[in-house]
């Protein structure tokens, strides 16, 4: 999915100054990939990867229930190289997720940097963990399971559940 430059109303201009190499460089790259020299030069701008985690953090907070909007936030983390993660967690997202759905969120991205070897973005630190346990079962007896087996990202959390990233309960 391309970040939606060719389909915005374009409405400003900026311009850039680059030497005739540059823009023949700048020209030839963008016949190549079969756009023309501005939706190219967007398209190497704009992160791809981070207009989808926008919208699926987004997605998190309009969500009544937000199980779908988690489950989708789960399967970009999953399938994003170390590169594009990386470029798509790097600055914190503007919308403001309750405290429950802002660690779950921060664990799951502090669990699919620990899958892909990369640091954990700064902006998840400053989440405080939940003051008072979060269960992903209200059953009493599934507790103890939930307390020993919830991924490390999850349990410094106090969000205690039995899967994590690539898993779907």
């Amino acid at each position: 999915m391309l970040f939606s430059v060719s389909t915005a109303a374009k409405t400003c201009q900026m311009q850039i100054r680059v030497s005739a190499r540059q823009k023949a460089a700048i020209r030839t790259a963008a016949k190549r990939a079969g756009m023309d020299m501005s939706a190219y030069v967007l398209s190497r701008v704009l992160s791809v990867s981070a207009a989808e985690f926008r919208k699926c953090i987004e997605a998190c907070r309009g969500a009544a229930g937000p199980a779908f909007a988690l489950a989708e936030l789960n399967s970009l983390l999953s399938r994003l190289t170390a590169v594009e993660l990386t470029d798509a967690i790097a600055a914190r997202p503007m919308v403001r997720l309750t405290p429950f759905l802002a660690n779950y969120v921060a664990a799951m991205i502090e669990s699919a940097c620990e899958k892909r070897g990369i640091p954990v973005p700064g902006w998840t630190r400053a989440i405080e963990p939940l003051s008072t346990p979060a269960f992903g079962s209200a059953l009493q007896s599934l507790r103890l399971h939930l307390l020993t087996h919830s991924p490390a990202p999850f349990r410094r959390r106090n969000i205690f559940i039995d899967s994590s990233l690539d898993n779907r309960v």
